[in-house]
């Protein structure tokens, strides 16, 4: 048994102040607890710092190995915000309240990285965490934690499995972001740059469709409220398009999925699984759903999601902070969830929010308002019918993740505990184990 403090480099992060961030993309990322996941950095709402700042900085520079910790709120109920630094989360630099640990003294990088990952480490760090408004462990708390640190060949074989699991979940998530960035781009191209009709108008052939998808389209414009529309297709507000809050049966304490506000999260359509919890008061949500936070910060932050996690005609419910958007035929449903998700409609939502500082929120019938421009229904049947399998393979990586996740969760400690040996051949098992049935 070794304490982590006696065999890890721990370091903790620099307070950069606000008024140097800068919106330039070639400025260094900066690393906060609001980057860190579930084992896995995210980069959505990144802050950056320039280039001759970072410069001066350059002690808080991440390396690709690096294991990080928040320091605040380090446990939420998706689990512990730990993350390992990957080749392309640099360059970045560390923010204070954010702690990253470096092995050294025979500890290998993935084997700590295991360690950090164990339930035993989340156990530990829930019960030594102070304070109640924001949860938080001091860098000696970290250095105190206690573990078993086997010979460095059990080592590499517990890290390298671990590490193959957590390549092939990560793998999968990257997946899910480009598949969303698709079906992101197809929305915008289609029902808000109107780019095939200005490719027949200027006797282009429409990209990236066949000849019978290409004639769905108008071939010219025509003057709306909302300025020049493709011709035939209508100006519209969210009410006329979208059930807001639509009528769901689910009694009171019935026992049915939940989620809480912090199951949604800021990029993706995919939620943390949820609870089952007696029916009391909140929003109710069945599969086709899309949910989005009405309160600040969670709006301003992109918290939205696509229910798809649901049986076949289960009710769930939520917080009284989700507004549950359902499209109308002929929209088909994911087009609720990328609506969410464009930038336009999310601006739109956020400034018309109000009420008292710090607990504003966007009303109904103000969201309600929004105007849109809508298709005829052939166009709309056609975007769902290139849509839907996207989401359809969102939903089945996600699973396969969740999978993977608990089978790494499960095999854990009983590898750092010695309880489970693994065979000699750890890489032709692990590369076996993630290819199977992913």
């Amino acid at each position: 048994m070794v304490s982590l403090g006696s065999h890890v480099q721990l370091l903790t992060g620099f307070p950069f102040k606000s008024a140097d961030y800068t919106e330039a993309p070639d400025g260094v990322r900066l690393l906060r607890g609001d980057n860190i996941g579930q084992g896995f950095v995210r980069w959505d709402g990144a802050k950056r710092l320039p280039v001759e700042k970072a410069i001066g900085a350059s002690v808080y520079n991440l390396l690709e190995g690096d294991v990080l910790l928040a320091m605040d709120r380090p446990w939420i109920p998706a689990g512990l915000k730990f993350a390992r630094v990957q080749h392309a989360d640099l360059p970045s630099l560390l923010v204070q309240r954010v702690a990253c640990l470096r092995p050294k003294d025979g500890l290998r990088a993935d084997y700590l990285a295991a360690v950090i990952a164990s339930p035993e480490f989340s156990d530990y760090i829930q019960n030594v965490t102070t304070g109640t408004a924001v949860p938080h462990i001091s860098a000696k708390q970290i250095g105190q934690f206690a573990f078993r640190l086997p010979e460095v060949r059990i080592q590499e074989c517990i890290g390298g499995m671990v590490a193959a699991l957590n390549d092939r979940i990560t793998l999968l998530r990257e997946t899910n972001a480009t598949l969303e960035a698709i079906a992101q781009a197809l929305f915008k191209s289609w029902f808000v740059d109107f780019d095939p009709v200005r490719a027949k108008m200027e006797g282009r052939a429409p990209g990236g469709m066949d000849e019978v998808t290409a004639a769905l389209f108008p071939d010219g414009f025509e003057e709306s409220a909302l300025g020049l529309v493709p011709t035939g297709w209508r100006v519209a507000t969210l009410t006329d398009a979208f059930e807001i809050n639509p009528t769901r049966a689910l009694k009171k304490n019935t026992i049915a999925p939940y989620l809480d506000m912090a199951s949604l999260a800021t990029s993706g359509h995919c939620v943390e699984r949820p609870i089952p919890r007696a029916m009391g008061s909140g929003a109710k949500f069945r599969n086709g759903d899309s949910l989005l936070a009405r309160i600040t910060p969670c709006l301003e932050n992109g918290k939205s999601a696509f229910v798809d996690f649901l049986d076949e005609g289960q009710v769930g419910w939520g917080s009284t902070e989700f507004i549950v958007l359902r499209p109308k035929a002929p929209l088909p449903d994911y087009i609720g969830y990328l609506l969410c998700r464009h930038p336009a409609f999310r601006e739109y939502a956020i400034q018309s929010m109000s009420g008292t500082s710090g607990r504003q929120r966007v009303q109904n019938d103000v969201l309600g308002r929004y105007p849109m421009v809508l298709s005829d229904g052939n166009v709309a049947q056609a975007f769902g019918d290139i849509v839907e399998p996207i989401q359809g393979s969102i939903a089945a990586n996600d699973a396969a993740a969740q999978t993977l996740v608990s089978l790494r969760d499960t095999l854990l400690p009983r590898l750092i505990s010695g309880q489970l040996r693994l065979p000699e051949n750890t890489d032709a098992l692990a590369a076996e184990v993630c290819a199977s049935g992913f």
